[in-house]
């Protein structure tokens, strides 16, 4: 197969490129070319996407396309100029599109998403992210239609590579021991999808031509199963202190993500359909999620090696000794 990845030189977009290379596929990525690497093997096309003709001067014909844009209009330049060349369509949306988060067990296939940003903003930041994807998603369907099309709206994605902090801030911590303040309750519902797995999934659509829409990620589980799955990856046995969500936002500590935050923990209820999503029909079509001991064995023996980066979710570890110290104070055992 020809494989085209829009991206394939950062974090996701790198491990569909690698995957598609290992299964035996000639793999072209696109991208800017300043913000990574693609794989050894890969052709790398420098291109950019803000221009209404950037992929004009892709020469040949190609089987299929993996795009993971967040901005409108670089997917709208992708289709007007490829949409007629390209048989099959793989685009990696996000379940920030989705209107309703507070339910919980929402199946991709009839959950409500939000109104897609307007044609005149093309800004993918902020609150505009759920909105630009969704429009992202219209732009791919009214070019190619649904049966060439299929939308991987992804979860939290997490494992080697990641830039993001949010799952390495727990690998990190519990492979450190000792007492951790654990957010919420054990039973608080968590979903995660390992950065390889989805991009075997998504290589797999590509190849079957997979159309439809699916929810990109594992099935949910509770949050003292998620850190028992770290802590064994990671070969420790820690402490946990449950902490209540009033406490930590009375005491100024953010969800999920920014300075001193903990990441995987939403407020609920109105987050509690957020990662608690019901992803039977993407398990049946063939994701394939390894164990969580597994992703974050790798996850710590790749931030041993990998590059110093400043974190983008996380509290310190003295910051975490005084908020366990206040919260005894108010709730002995």
């Amino acid at each position: 197969m020809r494989l085209l990845v829009l991206g394939g030189t950062v974090f996701l977009g790198r491990a569909v490129a690698a995957h598609a290379l290992a299964a035996g596929h000639d793999v072209t990525c696109v991208a800017r070319g300043t913000s990574g690497e693609a794989p050894a093997g890969a052709t790398l096309v420098t291109a950019d996407r803000d221009a209404p003709g950037g992929l004009a001067g892709l020469d040949g014909d190609f089987d299929a396309v993996i795009d993971v844009a967040r901005r409108p209009s670089h997917v709208r330049h992708a289709v007007a100029t490829l949409g007629a060349r390209i048989p099959h369509w793989v685009y990696v949306s996000s379940c920030s599109v989705y209107a309703d988060q507070g339910t919980p067990g929402q199946r991709a296939a009839d959950a409500p998403v939000l109104a897609p940003l307007p044609l005149e903003t093309d800004d993918a930041t902020g609150e505009n992210y759920g909105p630009a994807k969704v429009a992202c998603e219209q732009a791919l369907l009214d070019a190619v239609g649904p049966d060439r099309a299929m939308l991987c709206r992804a979860g939290l994605i997490v494992g080697p590579e990641d830039p993001t902090g949010r799952f390495d801030y727990w690998v990190s911590r519990l492979a450190d021991g000792g007492e951790v303040l654990a957010p919420g309750t054990p039973d608080d519902a968590v979903q995660w999808i390992d950065v390889r797995d989805l991009a075997a999934w998504l290589v797999q659509a590509a190849e079957l031509r997979l159309a439809g829409v699916y929810d990109g990620i594992s099935a949910p589980i509770g949050r003292a199963d998620l850190l028992a799955g770290i802590a064994q990856g990671v070969g420790t046995t820690p402490q946990l202190t449950w902490v209540d969500q009033e406490f930590l936002a009375a005491q100024g500590v953010e969800p999920w993500a920014g300075d001193r935050s903990l990441p995987m923990w939403l407020p609920l209820p109105e987050y509690a359909g957020f990662l608690s999503r019901d992803t039977t029909d993407a398990l049946a079509a063939g994701l394939t999620p390894r164990p969580l001991a597994d992703t974050a064995r790798d996850t710590l023996a790749w931030l041993a090696t990998g590059p110093t980066r400043k974190p983008w979710a996380g509290i310190t570890r003295d910051d975490e000794a005084a908020l366990l110290t206040a919260w005894k104070s108010t709730h002995p055992a």
